[in-house]
Order: structure tokens, then C-alpha cells, then sequence
């Protein structure tokens, strides 16, 4: 884990995951790099015991709502895993040039490895409330729309987002559930689509 001011305090609640990629390379803007973090995130929810209630993943990032008894070294074996995958990938496909950037960009006290993918920290905030849920929820699902790449929250493929309209999307999350027992459908739906 990198050194930072966020840490894990509290497994039994929910945390506000960010990774980035070294140098912001915009490495999940091929569809196989995209579709390593889905299987990794589907494998964490069936093998890992994980809780995942939302998910985006961006070009050069990936935010998500998670709950885990070991997040730290969940996080670390997701972010391990998923960087190994995708440098095997690129070496297949002969995607040198990915290759070359995450070469240059390695940690150079990173002994283990040859590439980076990831960089270090994954910045966890906990989740305390309710209402800090909703928030983290729509800010995941927003971030696609606030960059400009797509119009409406739902038309983004790789993010939760069509699952809480009750959609098909390419995996499974834990829908968050405060409003869908206590207040109409359409409050709850309309406090996903700001």
C-alpha cells in the first residue's frame, strides 16, 4: 500500500475506493485492458467474500464502493492481479508501445516487477451514513457524464450504473437499498440520474 493520510479504519463498513494508472495512460480505453478489471471485480465478489455496490471504470482510473474483512490485501492482490493480466495481455497482442510506457514509468525501487501499471495507494474513504452513500454513488456514476463522454449516466457500459435502473450490464453489484423500502421508486430513481 502507498503512503497516504487514507487508511482502513473499519472492515464492517463500506469504503470509497480511487486507483489511477501511472502517468494517467489511458490504458482501460482498450476493451480488453477494461474487461481484466471486470472479471477481477466479478472474482472478488464470488471468491474474495466482496461487497461491491458500485463501480466505474475510466480510462486511466477506477472508482468503487467496496466492503471486504481484508480490504487492504484485497485491494493489493486486486491491483497485483489485474496489472499482471494486463501486461500479459499487451505482450500477447503485441501492444509494445503500452508496454514501453508502463516500463518507463515503473517505481524504480520496484524490484519485483518490470512494469507499473498501477500507482501506489488506492486512497479508501470510509463510508459512515446513508447520505454519504448516495453521494459516493452518484458521484461514481456521474463521472463519466462530467467528462464529457457520454450524455446520460446509463449510456456508459463500464460502470454500475445500469444496475441500479435495473438493466443489463456486463456484471453484478449489491444494489444499495435505503430507498427502495421506505420511499417510491421514482425518488430513488431520480436521485441516481443528476
Amino acid at each position: 500500500m502507498g503512503r497516504s493520510r487514507y487508511r482502513v479504519y473499519d472492515s464492517s463498513y463500506p469504503y470509497f475506493i480511487t486507483s489511477s494508472l501511472v502517468e494517467g495512460y489511458p490504458i482501460f480505453s482498450n476493451p480488453l485492458a477494461a474487461q481484466v478489471i471486470l472479471d477481477a471485480l466479478e472474482f472478488i465478489q464470488n471468491k474474495r467474500s466482496t461487497t461491491l455496490y458500485a463501480y466505474v471504470i475510466m480510462e486511466n482510473h477506477i472508482h468503487m464502493i467496496v466492503q471486504n474483512d481484508k480490504l487492504p490485501q484485497l485491494i493489493q492482490a486486486f491491483k497485483s492481479w489485474t496489472a499482471r493480466a494486463i501486461v500479459d495481455l499487451f505482450s500477447e497482442n503485441g501492444h509494445t508501445f503500452q508496454l514501453y510506457k508502463m516500463r518507463k514509468s515503473k517505481n524504480p525501487s520496484h524490484n519485483d516487477s518490470v512494469h507499473q501499471l498501477w500507482q501506489e495507494g488506492y486512497y479508501p474513504k470510509q463510508i459512515f451514513n446513508d447520505e454519504m452513500m448516495i453521494q459516493k454513488i452518484e458521484y461514481i456514476h456521474n463521472n463519466p457524464v462530467k467528462r464529457g463522454f457520454v450524455d446520460h449516466q446509463e449510456d456508459w457500459r463500464y460502470s454500475s450504473m445500469r444496475n441500479y435502473l435495473g438493466m443489463e450490464s456486463l456484471i453484478p453489484v449489491t444494489l444499495f437499498e435505503l430507498c427502495q423500502q421506505s420511499c417510491p421508486l421514482f425518488v430513488w430513481e431520480r436521485s441516481f440520474r443528476r
